[in-house]
């Protein structure tokens, strides 16, 4: 029975794996994009993308995936997800994404703003563009800068996958909670917190050891 647990949760815990890494692949990119349209000077983009910001972090990502799942369905009546679970994956994924990216855009933000604007004035009288600016001055600060804050939501968000059950998605703690039902026993559920331990685990020690590697800024 412990070999049969074991390969049920590892097939759930492959479904985990997929939307952390799928959701750190497009929101650390997007969450960039949007702390940039955030700073603008323009009111037209920057006031609209900084609600956007506000509804996220004030709302919980449980309900935003049901609305993400269930609004076109209640408000377009259309079924845009299917009935399959990788419609649901997908809607998964999107929610996540838009709300990760809106808790990145703020560490980004917080990052940029910590290094002093003289540095860029600097820059600007060498003759540099914003953009070589940007890359060789902001952006190396700001990885060492951001490196603790981002690596305590890339771990918020190993956990939070398991939020994806909410709509189905079959992930880690589905397939242990399964067993509930099937089998009648519920130490599986229990068994799924190892896995997160050694997955969190991991991602400590590789992100520790990147702030070591960063210790060049000092």
């Amino acid at each position: 029975m412990f070999w049969t647990v074991t390969l049920s949760l590892l097939e759930g815990f492959w479904g985990t794996l997929k939307l952390f890494c799928l959701t750190l692949v497009f929101s650390l990119p997007l969450g960039l994009a949007i702390c940039l349209c955030s700073m603008s000077k323009v009111k037209l983009i920057k006031l609209p993308i900084r609600l956007i910001i506000w509804v996220i972090r004030g709302t919980p990502l449980m309900l935003q995936l049901l609305v993400i799942y269930y609004g076109p369905g209640i408000f377009l009546g259309i079924n845009v997800w299917g009935t399959d679970n990788k419609g649901r994956f997908l809607a998964a994924l999107i929610a996540f994404v838009i709300n990760y990216a809106c808790y990145f855009s703020e560490i980004y933000r917080g990052g940029i703003q910590s290094i002093p604007v003289g540095q860029r004035e600097a820059g600007k009288v060498l003759g540099m563009s914003r953009s070589q600016i940007f890359f060789k001055i902001t952006m190396l600060q700001l990885i060492k800068r951001i490196v603790p804050p981002i690596s305590n939501e890339i771990i918020t968000l190993v956990k939070d996958t398991s939020l994806a059950r909410v709509i189905a998605v079959y992930e880690i703690i589905w397939n242990g909670q399964s067993f509930i039902k099937s089998s009648g026993i519920i130490w599986p559920l229990f068994y799924t917190g190892a896995f997160y331990l050694i997955f969190s685990g991991l991602l400590s020690v590789l992100f520790a050891r990147i702030e070591k590697r960063l210790d060049y800024f000092r």
